[in-house]
């Protein structure tokens, strides 16, 4: 029976980059023998303009039937008056709702000669790997009482930080399981000497971190990991934290490598997962053959392994990634000596390298 992969283009160049993606994904699963198929649906400022809701009901369904979700992007100032409750991320954020998405992965890696595209020092970011685990669907986000009262006649606002044991633990063993593939070190990101809440999130990660005893477990304080980021970030390995915090180290982890548009990602969570470029829709630049696809591609990598289980053609794709890279480029990550191409022929020039090197593919059925 065939694997089902759900493409949602979205807007932008979100179908740009996923339609190059999809080839490199039918491509690498031609030559691993795995019998898989795609199809397409709505999401964002095209499913409002489609269904009148940034998520259709069919496009729902779909997902929910798929074994894995490959998204482009979402938004665009097109639809920036509707109503927020319209707007094409509120689609996104429903999607991952839906399919019940707590875990977002999202790798920072330098990539070849792009160490040189990196604001810091060469000898700073040189072998640089990161994977920052972000907990998704709880902490202040969405913790309850929130919004804007009247009190005392005077205007306030308020947010609500809150994990339940249980809901820690579960991110928390996917720190573990991600970290046991990787350099088995694992740094736990809390505010325990602030905040209740990470008083209980350090107390379970130590806890579960007894049943990963291969795994090196560190816990350390945001604000020194946010330093630490900056100062030494090949120390790191393998970062799980809650909502905001990994929101905000995520972002600073992606800008260590130079571009994000170089940048995948994963949300997991039960037997559903969705895996999109971080990059936005950039909608100055769609329909001009300039957007920058290796996001697409690599979350193609990246759905390969979390997924599919077969990492080695995750290894495969990001060896194809690199090769490419020693020559070419797309304009976000241009460098003096280098061959600038368009989003098609940076798709293109990935598969004919992939088609050099079938002996990776074979190795990864068994």
């Amino acid at each position: 029976m065939a694997q089902k992969i759900l493409v949602m283009g979205g807007d932008g160049i979100g179908p740009e980059v996923t339609a190059q993606a999809e080839l490199v994904l039918k491509a690498a699963a031609q030559a691993a023998g795995l019998d898989l198929a795609t199809e397409a649906a709505p999401i964002g400022g095209i499913g409002y303009d489609q269904a009148g809701t940034p998520l259709p009901p069919e496009s729902l369904a779909r997902a929910r039937a798929a074994d894995a979700v490959l998204l482009g992007a979402v938004g665009g100032p097109k639809w920036d008056r509707l109503d927020f409750a319209l707007r094409p991320e509120k689609g996104l954020l429903k999607l991952r709702q839906e399919l019940g998405l707590f875990a977002n992965l999202r790798p920072a890696e330098i990539y070849g000669d792009l160490v040189h595209a990196s604001t810091l020092k060469p000898e700073v970011v040189a072998g640089c790997d990161i994977m920052v685990i972000r907990e998704l669907t709880g902490d202040i986000y969405f913790g309850e009482p929130r919004g804007i009262f009247l009190e005392n006649g005077v205007r306030v606002g308020r947010n609500t930080m809150v994990y339940s044991e249980p809901e820690i633990e579960r991110i928390v063993r996917v720190g573990f399981d991600v970290a046991r593939k990787r350099r088995k070190k694992l740094c736990s990101v809390d505010k325990a000497n602030v905040l209740e809440t990470s008083v209980l999130w350090r107390e379970v990660a130590t806890r579960i971190g007894r049943e990963f005893p291969d795994v090196e477990l560190e816990h350390m304080y945001v604000d020194n990991a946010a330093m630490q980021l900056i100062r030494a970030p090949t120390r790191f390995d393998t970062i799980v934290t809650g909502n905001i915090f990994g929101d905000i180290l995520s972002d600073a982890a992606a800008m260590l490598t130079g571009s994000i548009g170089m940048l995948p990602s994963a949300s997991i969570g039960g037997r559903h997962a969705l895996y999109e470029p971080v990059h936005g829709s950039a909608p100055d630049i769609a329909g001009r053959d300039a957007a920058n696809p290796l996001a697409a591609i690599l979350s193609v990598g990246m759905l390969f392994r979390y997924t599919l289980d077969r990492p080695a053609l995750d290894g495969w794709i990001r060896a194809a990634v690199t090769a490419v890279l020693a020559q070419h480029r797309t304009a976000d990550i241009m460098s003096p000596g280098m061959q600038q191409v368009g989003c098609k022929r940076m798709g293109e020039l990935v598969l004919e390298r992939l088609a050099r090197t079938p002996l990776q593919a074979q190795a990864a059925r068994h």
